[in-house]
């Protein structure tokens, strides 16, 4: 499945010695000095990001082709990799534009003071203003998408057990054993799941739901992958548990080669809205060029890329969304939510309460 494969949160201290991916799209990367702040755009823009950040073949050099800018990629891990590198590097910025720190690590970095502000006027600005998550415009909003748990259709018919639709069901012994989801101390989703049940059950009571979900059974995987490939019975591993951990756009990549339904289906009674933003970094070599990073990342060109690519909605509501999303894969309509510093304040703490109860 062409989906997020987030990586270890844990290892975020330990990729910060070290970058593990890096590439120049564009043509005379080499060639170019990045311009000063009082310069005009040109040269190479650095965009920091995580590793699933990705863009069909040709759209990067678009950029180039319309702004004489050309893009270098680094890529240090996942959402909160991404976040631990550039606040540890703050002083001294590996990049120009970050990428792909979200909602629940996004006012760490803003704390940090990572970020400088910049008002987007691109065409998808306004719909990035609905998702803002600071006053001084330091991070802008450019796509998002659900955590939620899924269910395998087929399973559930053949054993003719009706399907879990909430979280309260995912505690009942008819569902014992059969539910699948990454720690949130491993993996972006995982934490995203967290919060969805600080979200429903509040500061004091989630920690009683995780004990029911631990005495029925539920299964830990370190990351994503491993849950939906090899313990999820319709991620393609024909694993035995039928009910996963993973994204509401998840569905659309069942469908059976030549038409019909999807074999699993995302519940929208369970789901965790993630938020990925963008923002200029303090000290950037090339701010001019980040801000045209920017704003081309918020064009109708990456926006309407993004869900084929990446998995997530655009936060654009003018670009036209592949025809099985409009099916398979909607958004919930209340998804559950955690105040950003609220997260930010609580995050080690429930974290460890978290690890405490799932061993």
């Amino acid at each position: 499945m062409t989906i997020r494969k987030p990586l270890a949160v844990a290892a975020a201290l330990a990729a910060a010695a070290s970058l593990s991916a890096c590439s120049v799209l564009g043509a005379n990367a080499d060639d170019k000095a990045s311009p000063s702040a009082s310069g005009t755009p040109g040269g190479t823009v650095t965009l920091v990001t995580h590793d699933s950040f990705a863009l069909s073949k040709g759209v990067l050099e678009d950029f180039t082709k319309q702004t004489g800018v050309t893009v270098k990629v680094v890529q240090p891990g996942d959402a909160g990799v991404l976040t631990n590198q550039l606040v540890l590097t703050k002083d001294a910025p590996i990049g120009d534009l970050a990428y792909g720190i979200d909602n629940t690590y996004a006012t760490r970095g803003l704390d940090a003071g990572v970020f400088q502000p910049y008002t987007s006027t691109a065409a998808a600005a306004s719909d990035a203003a609905k998702h803002q998550v600071d006053d001084s415009h330091r991070l802008t909003a450019i796509d998002l998408g659900d955590v939620c748990i899924n269910v395998d259709h087929q399973w559930f018919a053949k054993h003719q057990l009706a399907e879990p639709a909430t979280l309260d069901d995912l505690t009942k012994p008819e569902y014992k054993n059969l539910l699948v989801v990454p720690g949130a101390a491993t993996s972006s989703p995982g934490l995203a799941f967290l919060l969805a049940t600080i979200g429903a059950y509040g500061e004091d009571g989630w920690q009683a739901y995780w004990k029911k979900l631990v005495a029925n059974g539920t299964k830990v995987d370190a990351g994503w992958s491993d849950a939906w490939s090899t313990d999820f019975s319709g991620g393609g591993g024909d694993g035995p548990r039928p009910i996963v951990l993973s994204y509401a756009s998840s569905p659309p990549d069942t469908l059976p080669k030549g038409g019909g339904d999807a074999r699993v289906g995302a519940l929208l009674d369970t789901c965790f809205r993630q938020v990925e933003y963008a923002g200029v970094l303090t000290g950037a070599k090339n701010p001019l060029g980040a801000q045209k990073l920017l704003d081309f990342l918020l064009s109708d060109e990456v926006q309407a890329d993004i869900p084929g690519q990446m998995y997530m909605y655009p936060v654009s509501t003018h670009v036209t969304l592949p025809a099985e999303w409009v099916r398979w894969a909607p958004l919930a309509g209340k998804p559950f939510d955690v105040p950003a510093d609220e997260i930010t304040a609580k995050r080690s703490e429930w974290l460890s309460q978290y690890s405490e109860i799932v061993g």
